[in-house]
């Protein structure tokens, strides 16, 4: 192949991952059938990629559900897959707080590049990278959890793990109201992480247009106060670009966190 067919097809393929934009920024996203399982020995979850939050397109895959609780960390292996969503059983034997996790997921390598605002995917943004962008390998790890409370909660699952990104409830999640204010903690391995973005997303903006309740920056503390304006089901994303550990396929990655909770009338 001449050097200018190679140049060509190059060019050809990053045009088409560039024209896709937005299409390939997937959420991921765990979503239980209810968030209080007061009297429920166990809750039903979807875990499912989207676009518009708790719409599932994609069915997540997973090695690693897992549901940590007052009995311990138990894994997940009863998993059912399906074209759109996937769906499992998570039990909630006891009362206190549950912890529902996708556990980390290792997703394929792509491109991204430094922008004056930090890190961009490339396939994320409307077009294409600006003129002598230099562009980096990076492979995506992707997290996303969701606390489910029975009885008089504990406070044993809102511990950080201390490993990857966590966004730890300062307080318990189902005492999230709207209208108030409900303090969270940004972490990457165990450390706080700070003027990081994150973005809220409401499931009832499916239909009324209004998709994004707040994007917040952590203080130094790695700290944000979150305030949504309505009842109903929220889902929280942040994104953590950075160098590889020694040894890893790609020299960068990019950690996605998110959490789904719910608020409840005042």
């Amino acid at each position: 192949m001449s050097r200018s067919t190679l140049h060509a097809s190059v060019l050809a393929s990053l045009l088409a991952i560039w024209s896709a934009g937005s299409a390939q920024a997937h959420s991921p996203y765990l979503r239980p059938n209810v968030f209080d399982a007061t009297r429920r020995d166990h809750v039903t979850v979807e875990a499912a990629f989207t676009e518009e939050v708790f719409n599932a397109e994609v069915a997540m895959r997973s090695d690693h559900f897992h549901v940590l609780g007052p009995t311990g960390d138990a894994p997940i292996t009863a998993v059912t897959y399906l074209r759109d969503l996937a769906v499992f059983e998570a039990p909630t034997p006891v009362d206190g707080l549950y912890r529902l996790s996708s556990g980390p997921r290792e997703g394929r390598a792509s491109k991204m590049y430094r922008a004056a605002d930090g890190w961009r995917m490339v396939g994320e943004e409307d077009g294409p990278p600006p003129p002598g962008a230099e562009l980096v390998d990076v492979q995506s790890i992707t997290v996303a959890e969701v606390y489910v409370t029975r009885g008089a909660p504990d406070a044993a699952a809102l511990r950080p793990l201390g490993r990857g990104l966590e966004l730890l409830p300062l307080i318990q999640p189902g005492d999230i109201v709207a209208g108030e204010d409900a303090a969270f903690r940004l972490l990457f391995d165990g450390r706080p992480v700070a003027d990081a973005v994150v973005t809220v997303f409401r499931e009832a903006g499916q239909y009324d247009g209004r998709t994004i309740e707040a994007e917040l920056r952590t203080d130094a503390s790695g700290e944000i106060r979150l305030r949504v304006s309505d009842p109903g089901a929220y889902m929280t994303q942040v994104r953590h670009r950075i160098p590889s550990p020694p040894g890893a396929p790609t020299p960068y990655r990019s950690y996605t966190h998110t959490l789904t909770f719910a608020a409840h009338a005042g």
